[in-house]
């Protein structure tokens, strides 16, 4: 088998809706295993996540799926499941029903939908939910059936976008767990804003800004690129301000009179740094108004993001995105 045929190459890929560039010179591998596609809101996940399964025509570029041209759709669309951010499905319908049908849709035989459907439907864990109608379902649930249709086909390649927003924390984990299972056998490509989400199941990341790849490797690496940037800090209550004006904030705790602040700078804050002592303005922004006592800190996956958008020149705000 050639290594082409276990992964996903876009090469070079733009895309325009009118004259806005929604993708630009996008080049990546992506391999078997969980990979995360992050960014903010408006970045260009959901666009490249729809035209890997064929849903949306790249303007420019080659885009191989386990060894297939992008050209051939009805090939991709044959060994890809998708999940899409805004999905739904018939409310009225229970949920085996829904399963049946687009599978029958689908062309599956009515043998292999008997043995797939409760198959997939004890691995999302809604056997006992298989004669619920789907409006009565949660939104946790309904995240799970619609992991089941993407998998009914038995698909090489799933494609996730934002399947956790607006999710319940005990809820997210369920489903970050059952996507981490699914990837052992297959590519999975995870699209979301969520941090956490990428840190928790990910070992390989991509990021995307306004279209462009800013960034693509592991997860250690993208933590590596930020050692020695981050630090803690306890301050009077009344100079957060000042701080989150100096500095990009990635983190705060508020006490009755004090708080405990994360944020990225080039040197030691409040002393130490050449920046601070020169009168010059450091790389990350500020003069170093933080007492000399702030301590650096292991970067986290958060810290590692906010600092890769502001090493490509990302507009960061009062320690906001």
């Amino acid at each position: 088998m050639n290594q082409e045929d276990n992964c996903i190459i876009i090469s070079h890929v733009d895309k325009y809706y009118g004259k806005k560039q929604a993708l630009k010179d996008v080049n990546l591998t992506i391999g078997q295993g969980m990979f995360g596609l992050l960014g903010r809101n408006g970045a260009g996940k959901t666009t490249l996540m729809k035209t890997l399964a064929t849903l949306h025509e790249k303007q420019a570029g080659e885009i191989s799926v386990c060894g297939i041209p992008i050209s051939r759709a009805k090939e991709i669309r044959g060994i890809t499941g998708y999940l899409p951010q805004d999905f739904s499905m018939y409310p009225n319908m229970t949920v085996y029903e829904c399963l049946d049908y687009l599978g029958m849709l689908s062309g599956m035989s009515k043998a292999l939908r008997q043995k797939r459907i409760p198959m997939l439907l004890k691995r999302v864990n809604l056997t006992k939910k298989r004669r619920s109608r789907v409006k009565s379902l949660s939104g946790g649930m309904k995240r799970r059936l619609g992991i089941a249709q993407a998998l009914l086909h038995d698909p090489k390649v799933l494609i996730v976008d934002e399947p956790t927003a607006g999710l319940d924390p005990e809820e997210r984990i369920r489903f970050r767990n059952l996507l981490c299972e699914v990837a052992e056998e297959r590519i999975v490509i995870l699209s979301t804003h969520i941090v956490g989400d990428i840190e928790a199941t990910c070992e390989n990341i991509a990021i995307l800004n306004e279209g462009e790849l800013l960034w693509s490797g592991t997860v250690t690496q993208l933590l590596e690129n930020a050692r020695g940037k981050v630090y803690t800090a306890e301050i009077p209550a009344s100079m957060l301000p000042q701080v989150k004006h100096d500095y990009i904030v990635t983190g705060m705790l508020r006490s009755e009179q004090t708080v405990t602040v994360r944020l990225l700078a080039d040197g030691q804050p409040g002393g130490g740094s050449a920046s601070a002592t020169s009168g010059e303005s450091s790389e990350i922004r500020g003069q170093g108004e933080i007492p000399a006592g702030a301590r650096e800190a292991m970067p986290n996956c958060e810290d590692a993001y906010m600092y890769c958008l502001h090493q490509h020149g990302c507009e960061i705000v009062g320690g906001d995105i």
